[in-house]
């Protein structure tokens, strides 16, 4: 049978294992040619087989191998012969890709380079295979002995490509990488564009980075040099057109989603063919284009956005400054601002032009503004900048200064405190609606969020306690639960010492029933005539905000047996102890025998002293009620006031009462006991006056409690540490400090340092 006629790629016909270079770079150079050209045609495993083994052969010719020429080996000239033939080949191979590169220009230039780069490489891969045997050997020998031009067979063919091919082709204008900048340019446009090619360039000119010292490790020295420093200068050249452009002709809110859709499509880019490491200086560059470069005009159209609440531009004006280092400090500031004013303008229009409303202004409706304020910019930080630690910061510091500072406040620095008080004092009252509603907790924990900004909490800590010692005296609390979960709320803000009263006085109501109790117990025993109902309540003079009347009170002798009994038994359980009588916070009911409808009279003190003096007169003069009570002129006169107002007294003439014979009420319990003007506004005085005194206290013992720790202390710093100490509870003012220095000299607690005027020593 005759043999099959030979093919082109039939390599079956192997020089003899004795050929020399020529008969053997012969054969292989068919082989080599075959698998760079014309792959697709197949190699069959015969011919591939025969081929490495020609290769194999020639490497390991015994007859090379004496000493020649010096130093060198014959595998020495072996190898590199072979080498030198590889390289040569593959320069000639380039010269008609040369050729038809140099008649090509943009998608056409770049299609013919990317199909001849994939036939290239996979070619290279099969030949690199093929050569294993001088890659192990020679290649390896030659490196070990630090010749670092000497490569593996691939990394030889990547590194002629690069020199003899792809930077033939740059050195004509850039013609790859300006054909590729073309292209992304286009997409940039808006045009459809073939990313594959584009990504397969790309990853060419990274494939060939050669780092000599270790051919393994990724180089980028090709792409960064050949594309990456011009996609760069032609990505900020775009933008920096294009933004100045679009800025010109559309407002700032379709800028920001401009930018913001130009940052999104170069992320992707990136992602479908730019190398990784690009990212970086590619969206700095960008950001600075777009962001930094027209900051001021973002910034200067804040606050029309904030003025009509475009939420979302707000969301992106701050997804696209916080890009870039000092992008959000302006929007802050103005942020302050903007909540600052709103806060003012708020308080503005509930007092009226002038302040007109301030002394009547409704503590309810002052809370309510304020938080109104607060909540709907605490939800444009959590929503628009994401609850961002600064902004948050800037509505904190807007929101401190308008709530201790507005129209309401005036120069007074109590003035917010007790408004706000007086609105918790409403809110934890029994007849207040909030109550029965069921959100009294969340209203509560809306005080609170005013109360965080209050720079005298100590204030608001004295009316608090001075109103809850008359809802607990007066028995109007909405219930001990929402009492206790304000002092709780309170206690977490503040500290144990600053609910340390408000939970003494709890105490003490519930060891006044248990007294109550064990008093009625014994009067049953041994005094079954004592008709009267009677409770009592003892606090303790240092927890409850309460002072004594300040003149004297005759005790009518209707109840003057009772006081006398109680007064005997309290001595027996708790000799030594004085009881001060608030009669000013008593409160009494009275039954009518003198009409027909039997009324029940619930009155104050005051009012129970004078209605009893009608059990023998009809009709008395202001001269002669004073005598009988021992009340003040100006306190009984309102005190009438209110009787006569509700037609239980007649006032005729001139300083003269009479009851009134003919009283009549559509509710059988009449509720007298309403508060008089003196009352409230003594309320008020006394407060501020309990606080100045307080306060001077805490500086005295902050004081003592710095310098017991330090021992010695400049001035200065101790008047700094003393403010760092106590602003949490008010904010002291230096002169009250110095003075409280000054005090505590004289006291010797402390002591000038001698040679020294301003440092002060501790006095063990």
């Amino acid at each position: 049978m005759a043999p099959p006629p030979a093919t082109d790629n039939d390599f079956s016909k192997m020089p003899p294992k004795t050929a020399d270079l020529e008969e053997t770079w012969a054969y292989l150079n068919k082989g080599v040619d075959h698998i760079m050209s014309n792959l697709e045609k197949g190699l069959s495993f015969a011919g591939y087989t025969s081929l490495y083994t020609t290769v194999y052969n020639y490497c390991t010719s015994t007859k090379m191998h004496g000493r020649l020429d010096g130093n060198r080996s014959g595998a020495n000239l072996v190898g590199s012969d072979l080498y030198n033939k590889l390289s040569e080949y593959f320069i000639l191979h380039f010269k008609p890709m040369l050729q038809k590169a140099s008649t090509l220009s943009d998608v056409d230039l770049l299609r013919y380079y990317a199909s001849e780069w994939d036939r290239y490489t996979t070619g290279a891969n099969y030949l690199n295979r093929l050569f294993t045997y001088l890659n192990r050997y020679w290649v390896k020998r030659e490196r070990d002995e630090g010749k670092k031009g000497v490569f593996q067979v691939y990394t030889l063919a990547l590194s002629q490509w690069k020199e003899h091919f792809f930077m033939v082709i740059q050195r004509d204008n850039s013609k790859l990488s300006a054909a590729t900048l073309r292209l992304i340019t286009q997409q940039r446009n808006g045009e459809s564009i073939d990313q594959g090619l584009v990504k397969k360039v790309i990853d060419s000119f990274v494939s060939l980075g050669l780092d000599i010292t270790d051919p393994n490790k990724e180089c980028l020295d090709v792409y960064k040099e050949q594309f990456e420093t011009a996609f760069i200068a032609a990505t900020e050249a775009y933008y920096k057109k294009e933004s100045e452009t679009f800025l010109a002709e559309n407002s700032v809110p379709d800028y920001l989603k401009k930018a913001e859709e130009r940052l999104r499509e170069e992320e992707n880019r990136v992602e479908r063919y730019l190398h990784t490491k690009t990212r970086k200086e590619l969206i700095s560059k960008c950001e600075n284009v777009l962001i930094r470069e027209h900051g001021e005009l973002m910034w200067d159209s804040f606050q029309r956005l904030l003025d009509y609440d475009q939420d979302e531009d707000l969301q992106r004006m701050y997804a696209l400054l916080s890009r870039i280092p000092e992008g959000l400090e302006p929007l802050r500031k103005r942020f302050e601002g903007h909540v600052k004013q709103a806060g003012l303008t708020a308080i503005s229009k509930l007092v009226g032009e002038g302040g007109a409303n301030v002394e009547s202004l409704d503590p309810k409706a002052y809370v309510d503004a304020l938080l109104e304020v607060h909540q709907k910019n605490s939800e444009i930080v959590n929503r628009s900048f994401k609850g961002e630690a600064g902004f948050a910061a800037s509505l904190d510091k807007a929101c401190r200064e308008f709530v201790n500072r507005n129209a309401a406040t005036g120069t007074s620095s109590t003035k917010s405190p007790e408004l706000i008080a007086k609105h918790a004092d409403m809110l934890l009252r029994k007849n207040n609606k909030m109550a029965e509603e069921d959100d009294l907790e969340g209203a509560l924990n809306r005080v609170m969020v005013l109360f965080k900004y209050l720079e005298d909490k100590d204030v608001f800590q004295t009316f608090y306690t001075t109103k809850l010692s008359k809802r607990l005296i007066h028995g109007v609390s909405a219930s001990d639960e929402a009492e206790a979960s304000m002092i709780s709320k309170l206690k977490e803000a503040c500290g144990f010492e600053y609910t340390n009263k408000l939970q003494r006085m709890f105490t003490d109501m519930s060891l006044s029933k248990d007294l109550t109790d064990s008093f009625k117990e014994r009067m049953s025993q041994n005094h079954d005539d004592m008709d009267i109902t009677f409770s009592i309540m003892v606090l303790g003079t240092n927890f409850w905000p309460l002072n004594p009347p300040p003149h004297d009170f005759v005790i009518p002798v209707e109840i003057l047996s009772t006081y006398d009994r109680f007064q005997k038994y309290y001595q027996t359980k708790h000799s030594g102890r004085k009881l001060t009588w608030l009669w000013n916070y008593s409160k009494n009911e009275l039954r009518t025998n003198y009409l027909n409808q039997k009324y029940i009279l619930m009155t104050s003190s005051y009012q129970m002293a004078v209605l009893l003096q009608y059990n023998h007169n009809d009709t008395m003069s202001l001269e002669e009620l004073v005598s009988a009570t021992s009340i003040s002129k100006d306190i009984l006169t309102q005190v009438l006031a209110v009787l006569v107002k509700a037609k239980v007294l007649i006032n005729e003439e001139t300083d003269q009462y009479d009851l009134n014979p003919n009283f009549k009420s559509k509710k059988i319990r009449v509720n007298l006991n309403l508060p008089i003007k003196a009352e409230v506004k003594a309320e008020s005085a006394d407060v501020l006056k309990a606080v100045d005194e307080d306060r001077k206290y805490v500086i005295q013992a902050t004081i003592v409690r710095i310098m017991k720790a330090r021992k010695t202390m400049k001035n200065q710093a101790l008047i700094q540490e003393v403010i760092s100490q106590i602003s949490q509870r008010f904010a002291p003012k230096i002169p009250d400090i110095k003075k409280a220095i000054e005090t505590l000299l004289e006291k010797e607690y402390m002591e000038r340092v001698e040679g020294s005027k301003d440092t002060f020593a501790y006095i063990a």
